[in-house]
């Protein structure tokens, strides 16, 4: 078979910095007889030079339509929202298995072109689990913003306790912060201070634990055996912050409603919800239906006397931009190299589950 074509298009969501595709593992790539060419963009932390010095071809910004039919068009968020046909086989978060809002449309799409979606959250190993992830950085960056949130209350509460959001340079930097903004606050406030995280010991969780323990902030972890009951959690309400890292995909009891952080008695004061999936049915969190943004990375949710704000940025990851897109594209190398392959299993599977919810649509 001919080598793959990997055609890396620039991302369009506002703040997305973030590739799937790095400089060093594109020159992974080349090395092995793939044709690789990344689209030129304004908003990668990777400059175009980095990829040019690899070898890679590059292109302007949005060209992947006018892509070869055969070339692989990989990304991270969402395609441009338009109606055209895809004729590609695209490789993506798309956010289309679960009932979000808008997945019809897109699979729809797909079918008119007879192009194919291989969703990044699908390709998965034998037993399950996901062969490359942004997991751990999205707990990092998702534990580090509830403390900055948490810190905020307490130190300037007449002011949003979360400014607007920019990319750290390094998780140093990031960690760093924090901890600044903890030691402005009094001590006997952060002698209290404890996070509740659900899904402790998955990827997400490990991001969180690592944070709060690089700053020595308690974590009481639930996980499965915790869980197994099913929700509503009244123990989430004597935590300050609660963090929900857990990507549900089935429908279960929510682990914390309206109703009960009602509860005027509460400790709880900052929720992030890090799985953030507020359009799916299978949301544990159903406090909200539209996520927050790096611009505006607060809603809140309660103004009493123990105010309560909720994080639900999707893209946590991108504010550590080049660390989590290093992890992440290396995790996802062997992946690709696999396309050189024929008959590999995590790619039939993925395709399979496309063509199993594509043929749900109505004709």
């Amino acid at each position: 078979m001919d080598s793959p074509h990997i055609w890396l298009r620039a991302e369009t969501k506002p703040g997305e910095a973030r590739a799937a595709l790095t400089p060093n593992t594109a020159r992974e790539l080349l090395e092995r007889g793939f044709a690789v060419t990344v689209e030129r963009s304004q908003q990668s932390v990777f400059a175009p030079q980095e990829y040019e010095q690899a070898g890679c071809a590059l292109v302007d910004a949005g060209t992947w339509p006018e892509a070869p039919a055969q070339a692989y068009i990989l990304g991270l968020k969402e395609l441009p929202d338009d109606n055209a046909p895809l004729i590609h086989q695209h490789i993506y978060f798309a956010h289309a298995y679960k009932g979000q809002t808008g997945w019809d449309t897109l699979l729809a799409r797909f079918k008119r072109g007879e192009g194919v979606l291989l969703d990044l959250e699908y390709l998965v190993d034998n037993t399950g689990r996901r062969c490359a992830a942004f997991g751990y950085w999205a707990g990092f960056v998702g534990s580090a913003l509830a403390l900055l949130t948490w810190a905020g209350q307490h130190s300037r509460p007449e002011e949003s306790p979360l400014q607007p959001l920019r990319p750290w340079q390094d998780q140093g930097g990031l960690v760093s912060e924090v901890q600044a903004s903890l030691d402005l606050v009094a001590t006997h406030d952060v002698s209290d201070l404890s996070i509740m995280i659900i899904g402790a010991l998955g990827r997400v969780g490990a991001g969180a634990r690592a944070l709060a323990d690089l700053l020595a902030v308690p974590t009481v972890n639930w996980d499965i055996a915790e869980t197994s009951a099913g929700g509503p959690f009244h123990e989430i309400l004597s935590h300050p912050i609660f963090l929900n890292c857990v990507l549900v995909n089935q429908k279960l009891p929510p682990f914390i409603t309206p109703e009960l952080v009602a509860d005027q008695q509460r400790t709880l004061s900052v929720i992030a919800d890090i799985s953030c999936d507020p359009l799916s049915e299978f949301n544990p969190v159903p406090l909200y239906d539209q996520c927050t943004s790096a611009k505006v990375p607060l809603k809140r949710l309660q103004s009493t006397s123990t105010p309560l704000d909720l994080i639900a940025i999707d893209n946590l990851p991108s504010l550590l931009p080049r660390e989590s897109s290093e992890d992440f594209s290396a995790q996802l190398l062997p992946v690709i190299l696999s396309l050189a392959q024929t008959q590999t299993p995590v790619w039939q599977r993925a395709e399979k589950l496309f063509h199993h919810y594509s043929g749900t649509l109505h004709a």
